[in-house]
């Protein structure tokens, strides 16, 4: 059973962040998985591991989506702080903007 009525802005912050839960949980099976077959089957001749690549490109795409889903701003609220920026910097002509 649904609520009837969901704030929309944090209804968007906790789709984001179940998103990213599944990303991560998919980010660590994977990871384990390709460093758990280099590990079997590697002979350990030196040089770097290959799974590595994987681990730290898709790690780096991943902490973004964190850094988005948990202590970001979402676009609308970037948007928001955008427009309120622009309009100090032009200056407004209604006296009661200072009390919003």
């Amino acid at each position: 059973m649904e609520p009837l009525e969901r704030d929309p802005h944090l209804w968007q912050q906790a789709k984001a962040r179940a998103r990213f839960q599944s990303q991560l949980v998919t980010y660590l099976t994977v990871n384990a998985t390709l460093w758990i077959i280099w590990a079997l089957t590697e002979r350990h001749h030196g040089g770097i591991p290959w799974p590595l690549w994987a681990t730290a490109f898709w790690g780096i795409g991943l902490i973004g989506r964190g850094v988005a889903a948990y202590g970001g701003y979402s676009q609308e609220q970037r948007a928001v702080r955008e427009y309120e920026r622009l309009k100090q910097e032009r200056g407004s002509n209604d006296p009661l903007d200072k009390y919003r």
